[in-house]
């Protein structure tokens, strides 16, 4: 909801593209870095416990966020929802680890998965609705009941279980190195667009961000507790589907733009901007199943090298068709395709990487891989939203160039560059020119994330243990004996 929100919540505060970028990556800094935190918390004190204090801390942030008066407050609103949901979300994996095995376990993350997907698919519908009846703050409120209903049931439904074996202190200071390394890279990546690769700030940020990533392995390796038990990592499988899952989550990023490109370039409203993303919500959710079974039959390592190839090409269609024509010869055929390919792949990559993960740290192993999934959207918008400002100025420079701007013309372009598709230049022929480089940056992130989505294909290929020739036994089961 929140992602379709933004285009109205940039026009009522007057921001900037990278301001409105940190409503999306204070929230995605505070999840992905803390996950790992959040894992270990569950394993160590109960999953159940820490599971519902994070949905009790997401919706009083979602309350703050609704009032915000500014830009600044909706930011801090997001950092603390970031926070409930590095709790909540390793440890509903955890909880759903703890509780089943074997097969069962698979198609219990396979029900995750679509249960998930389900209402992700509901609530950019219902989130349109909200945004064009009741207004931007609207998609906070909406969490208040939600949240209710969950920590009801998860007192009703829910047993407890943690690993009593853990000892020693908490690992504050990887959690810290965590945060600073992400913070500083993310820093950098959205910074660069306003104060350019060679300034001071956006060096010192990249090496701070480098160096203290650098730091973590070691600290991890001695650490009593670690929030990222290395030991994890040796097994081939975890670290190859946790590679994959980078890439392939990286694309995800490619949606926070395309609200931007529907309703900004395109002239949607949130209502239809929401039902012209229904396509690719329902292909995940009626593939997730699919996935789950067509891994039973012919291993992780092939499903987990189709279904990605498969989203590269719907990524690839959405770049090619961009401004083509009417919706359906524009958006949906990317849409269904990229639906098609993720819905093969999701329920998979999460059931073979927890299946591989030691059962005694399958709260950190979530942790893990829901980090490395917030991880991946956090520096892919960042990257890509970089990519997107750089393709969009040279596609604008190159129009203006071309009609031979004056120098007036120049001038009020220069105002209206940073808000992009928020453009409200009143020349009809320098607005279609700023939406017009905007429609062609959108087509050359899109072809960003085809490119990520084959390097995820080729990760799973070369580093998931799948069937021998003879289509017998793995050469190492995924399931925990």
């Amino acid at each position: 909801m929140v992602g379709l929100a933004l285009p109205t919540i940039q026009r009522v505060f007057h921001a900037s593209a990278s301001d409105v970028q940190w409503i999306v990556e204070a929230y995605g800094l505070a999840l992905a870095a803390l996950m790992l935190f959040g894992g270990a918390l569950g394993d160590r004190y109960g999953r159940r416990k820490i599971f519902a204090i994070g949905v009790a801390i997401f919706a009083g942030a979602s309350l703050a966020c609704a009032f915000a008066p500014n830009l600044g407050f909706l930011i801090a609103g997001r950092v603390v929802q970031g926070v409930g949901g590095m709790l909540l979300a390793p440890a509903s994996l955890a909880i759903i680890g703890a509780c089943f095995e074997g097969k069962e376990r698979d198609r219990a993350y396979a029900a995750w998965t679509a249960y998930t997907t389900l209402f992700g698919m509901i609530g950019p519908a219902l989130g349109g609705l909200l945004i064009d009846h009741f207004g931007w703050p609207s998609v906070f409120y909406i969490n208040l009941p939600l949240a209710a209903v969950v920590l009801w049931a998860t007192y009703a439904h829910i047993g407890e279980s943690k690993n009593d074996a853990i000892h020693g202190r908490l690992d504050v200071l990887g959690a810290t190195l965590a945060t600073v390394g992400l913070g500083a890279l993310t820093y950098a990546l959205i910074s660069s667009t306003a104060f350019g690769w060679g300034s001071a700030r956006v060096i010192g940020a990249i090496v701070l961000g480098v160096a203290s990533l650098a730091a973590f392995v070691p600290v991890e390796a001695r650490a009593a507790a670690p929030i990222m038990p290395l030991s994890l990592f040796a097994n081939r499988t975890f670290a190859g589907v946790n590679g994959e899952t980078l890439l392939l989550y990286g694309i995800t990023s490619l949606f926070y733009f395309l609200p931007f490109d529907m309703i900004g370039a395109h002239g949607y409203s949130a209502t239809q901007a929401a039902v012209a993303t229904l396509p690719l919500l329902a292909c995940l959710v009626a593939f997730a199943r699919l996935g789950t079974s067509l891994m039973g039959r012919i291993g992780a390592r092939a499903i987990l090298c189709i279904g990605p190839t498969v989203a590269a090409l719907g990524c690839a269609l959405l770049g090619l068709f961009e401004g083509g024509g009417t919706y359906w010869t524009s958006f949906f055929p990317g849409l269904v395709v990229v639906g098609l390919g993720m819905g093969l792949t999701v329920a998979p990559l999460t059931a073979t990487v927890m299946s591989s993960a030691d059962p005694h740290y399958i709260g950190s192993a979530s942790g893990i891989n829901s980090a490395v999934s917030r991880m991946a959207g956090l520096l892919a918008i960042a990257g890509l939203g970089a990519l997107l400002w750089y393709s969009f100025n040279a596609k604008l420079d190159a129009t203006l160039a071309a009609t031979h701007a004056t120098s007036a013309q120049r001038a009020a372009v220069a105002i209206e560059r940073p808000k992009m598709t928020a453009t409200t230049s009143a020349d009809p022929k320098l607005h279609a020119a700023i939406l017009s480089a905007y429609r062609g940056g959108f087509a050359d992130i899109a072809y960003a994330c085809a490119v990520l989505a084959l390097l995820g294909a080729l990760i799973g290929g070369s580093t998931i243990e799948g069937r021998n020739r003879d289509g017998g036994k793995r050469r190492r089961r995924l399931e925990p004996q």
